[in-house]
């Protein structure tokens, strides 16, 4: 092997390790035909993906959640129009609608220029790269982290901070950010971050650490809980997808019981659990 043909492979290997490092090439996304997109890493590029098959659960499908639904899609509805819109936060019980809500309010306005980008919480240090790809569009994106929480050393989320209002960049008035989460605040809390609270002169002080963990979620202009499902509630969300699953005898009195028993074992009367029992109701039931 002759010197310059030894250089062109050790040039080959160069290549190979410098490649992750380099900034993510553009991408030719077509927001017409897609509705809703993911960030997506490889190694240290990333970029935008378009969702195949995207959810296409409406707002009409969301039962026990009428209030919640009304106030998002009000908000989506002011975005789109190009009005003032906020962030929004939607907080509470596990399986109640919150992520559903999300798909819902894109799909009902999808038709008028809304788009989704999905963004896991490990990217959301990533989050001015993606704004900057979609600044000059003509849509209005929604960015979208699901189940959001925060450890207290993770960096990501002073990432978030700055994103929502805390950089010296505004963010464009085509980008919204929609997240879920469990928790109100977003971080642990700890009993003796409770117990750093001061008192002065019969005023409460609290700790730094405390400020600092309800600060990010204080970020968010609207906030949207939820909250677990009465018996009724329930039931009606069964007979709702079992409806939409074809199931004609809706007044079977064993649905009823092994809804409920479904409930039972799961520990919880929510959505996604009646959807569940539907879909093996309808299963079970239904003809070959």
């Amino acid at each position: 092997m002759s010197e310059f043909e030894r250089f062109i492979l050790r040039l080959d290997g160069l290549m190979d390790r410098l490649e992750p490092l380099l900034p993510p090439l553009p991408s030719k996304l077509d927001f017409n035909t897609s509705i809703a997109f993911r960030w997506r890493k490889r190694g240290l590029r990333g970029g935008l993906e378009p969702v195949v098959a995207p959810h296409r659960i409406t707002l009409a499908d969301l039962k026990g959640v009428e209030r919640q639904a009304d106030l998002v899609a009000r908000n989506s509805r002011q975005f789109v129009e190009g009005r003032p819109a906020n962030n929004v936060l939607l907080t509470g019980a596990r399986g109640t609608g919150k992520s559903s809500l999300v798909k819902a309010v894109l799909n009902e306005y999808a038709g008028r220029g809304l788009r989704l980008i999905e963004v896991e919480k490990t990217d959301l240090m990533d989050l001015p790269d993606i704004i900057e790809v979609l600044v000059q569009q003509p849509y209005r994106f929604i960015l979208f982290s699901d189940d959001l929480s925060f450890e207290a050393d993770e960096p990501s989320y002073k990432a978030l901070k700055a994103v929502l209002d805390g950089s010296v960049a505004a963010t464009p008035d085509n980008v919204l950010l929609y997240a879920t989460s469990n928790r109100r605040h977003l971080m642990p809390e700890y009993m003796k971050e409770n117990l750093e609270t001061k008192y002065v002169d019969d005023e409460i002080h609290p700790s730094e650490t405390v400020e600092e963990k309800v600060s990010l979620s204080e970020r968010f202009g609207l906030w949207v809980s939820f909250y677990p499902f009465a018996q009724d509630e329930y039931l009606a969300i069964v007979r709702h997808w079992l409806s939409k699953l074809g199931v004609a005898d809706l007044n079977d009195p064993d649905i009823r019981l092994e809804a409920l028993q479904w409930a039972l074992m799961r520990g919880s009367r929510s959505g996604r659990v009646a959807f569940h029992f539907a879909r093996d109701w309808a299963g079970r039931h239904s003809l070959p």
